[in-house]
């Protein structure tokens, strides 16, 4: 039914190593797509410049992405939904649940480091995932790697097929530009950091007299060699095969200076998935489907400061939502209208009256939701997928000043429901524990305590080696809480977790109650 609308969207994330130009091709996209008029360098750790998807303060001083910004733009007849993800391996468990909501990535490599740590986790999800991926190669206008050892780097390491499609001219400060494999045509470089780079000069191949004079003697034979190996490697693109994840097309270029982006833009709109079906425990969902469903994926409190507004990103999986009709959320069975949903582009909102398989709304929340929720027309589902990890680093929250307790208890439930932290609560003496897979969230979450809800608080260091959910017999769960007490706390859903401090201490948990099953990652529903 709703057939049209799902052919002209696109839903992706782009991911990347920190300090990649992530941020950067995401302005640039949006520079094309007509949405900003002029594109404003992103330089880290300076507060002076930011990018338009960088809009928390401590984003703007940390010279980082600290959460997924979500953005839509128009390009070329179609609508792109594009979700920016945090770089940085602190906040992997954000882009992980981001994943979940995109249908395809673009994922950005420096061409001057190569594949790095955090580049490779963010594959192996996609990988799990199976997402279709389009690779960027950016800073080409920087003294970096060999491409053909690039293309090495990309098959050995992130475990999946490269296909170039288009090829650089030298790099550095020879960087002449990149000749584009599949329409045998020429993007002569010209440094640009605020307009789009368009001059493509249509060339007879690589041995068209034209190159030579353009790129001089000794590049036009070089692209040449290059070009020859590249045809007798690779072929053609295998489309399904892009589809299926097995392969990724591979981009060269610079997004500082506006360089490669077209041709990355222009194929991602040809090639990338339209939306896909999604799972739930009990059956797949098509995005065909006459009847609205949707999930809750991320939850951002405070996007803006002023009006202490509270808005959760919703996915649409299939049907059509509209502004003011009643949805039913699933896990509390109750119903909801909502009066103001959102699209966005970065700290900007407008109201959609309607939103279609693929589109991402935020709906102002007053508390009833929590992520991984659904939302129906009546349909009784819970969609599958969204992990929530056992934190690396555990530590006490300890209140400073006790006048200010309600706005703390307050806080830390809204930052935690983002999905920034876990947070443990104790029933002996209420003790409140809080788990990260890095140390930058606890700055990220004291900066936001104080500035938002101004509520000082400090993160005292706990050793805890793990956070273990725990199934099994009733009987044995209820005697090894008890043989434990001191070490039991209870998540935001009222499970019991199991704090091991050690790694021998869970071993031996493990070994004397066999029949209890120790995870160390719980689905969010």
């Amino acid at each position: 039914m709703y057939e049209a609308e799902i052919s002209q969207r696109k839903t992706f994330a782009i991911i990347s190593h920190p300090d990649a130009g992530k941020t950067t091709l995401t302005e640039k996209f949006l520079l094309f797509g007509g949405q900003i008029q002029t594109a404003g360098a992103v330089k880290s750790n300076k507060i002076t410049k930011s990018a338009a998807s960088d809009f928390m303060e401590i984003e703007k001083q940390r010279g980082i992405s600290v959460a997924t910004s979500v953005m839509t733009f128009p390009y070329k007849g179609k609508w792109e939904n594009i979700l920016d993800t945090p770089g940085h391996k602190d906040f992997a468990e954000d882009t992980y649940r981001t994943l979940t909501a995109v249908d395809s990535v673009i994922l950005v490599i420096d061409c001057v480091k190569g594949v790095e740590e955090q580049t490779k986790r963010l594959m192996e999800v996609c990988r799990m995932r199976k997402t279709p991926v389009i690779v960027f190669v950016n800073k080409l206008d920087r003294d970096g790697k060999d491409p053909f050892d690039l293309l090495e780097e990309i098959e050995e390491i992130l475990n999946i097929a490269a296909h170039p499609m288009s090829w650089p001219i030298n790099g550095g400060r020879d960087f002449k530009g990149v000749y584009l494999i599949p329409n045998k045509s020429l993007n002569l470089f010209e440094s640009n950091k605020t307009k789009k780079a368009n001059d493509v000069v249509r060339v007879d191949g690589v041995n068209d007299p034209l190159l030579e004079g353009m790129v001089g003697e000794k590049n036009a034979k070089k692209l040449q060699e290059d070009i020859e190996l590249i045809d007798g490697v690779y072929g053609e693109l295998d489309l399904k095969s892009y589809l299926e994840a097995d392969v990724a097309p591979v981009f060269f270029g610079s997004a500082l200076n506006n360089f490669g982006i077209q041709e990355l833009l222009d194929t991602f709109i040809e090639i990338a998935p339209n939306p896909l079906p999604r799972k739930t425990q009990d059956r797949d969902v098509a995005p065909t489907e006459d009847k609205f469903t949707g999930f809750i994926f991320k939850i951002h409190a405070n996007l803006d400061p002023r009006h202490r507004d509270r808005i959760a990103f919703l996915r649409v999986c299939s049907g059509k939502f509209l502004r003011n009709k009643a949805y039913k959320h699933t896990r509390i069975d109750k119903s909801f209208r909502f009066a103001n949903p959102y699209t966005f582009l970065a700290d900007s909102k407008e109201i959609a009256d309607a939103a279609f398989p693929g589109d991402v709304v935020g709906l102002y929340d007053t508390g009833n939701f929590k992520i991984g929720d659904t939302l129906t027309e009546g349909e009784i589902l819970q969609f599958k997928g969204i992990p929530s990890f056992s934190p690396e680093i555990f530590k006490e929250l300890i209140n400073l000043d006790p006048m200010k307790s309600k706005q703390l208890e307050k806080g830390i439930q809204q930052l935690t429901d983002e999905g920034l932290a876990n947070l443990f609560v104790q029933e002996l003496g209420s003790r409140k524990f809080v788990g990260t897979v890095g140390e930058l969230q606890f700055e990220v979450l004291q900066y936001r305590l104080e500035h938002e809800y101004q509520a000082k608080c400090r993160f005292d260091p706990r050793v805890i080696h793990k956070a273990c959910w725990m199934t099994g017999p009733e009987a044995d769960l209820k005697d090894f809480m008890k043989f434990r007490q001191q070490n039991i706390a209870y998540d935001k859903e009222g499970n019991p977790v199991f704090l091991a401090e050690t790694a021998f201490i869970l071993r031996s948990a493990i070994d004397k109650y066999p029949d209890i099953t120790f995870h160390t990652t719980s689905e969010l529903v």
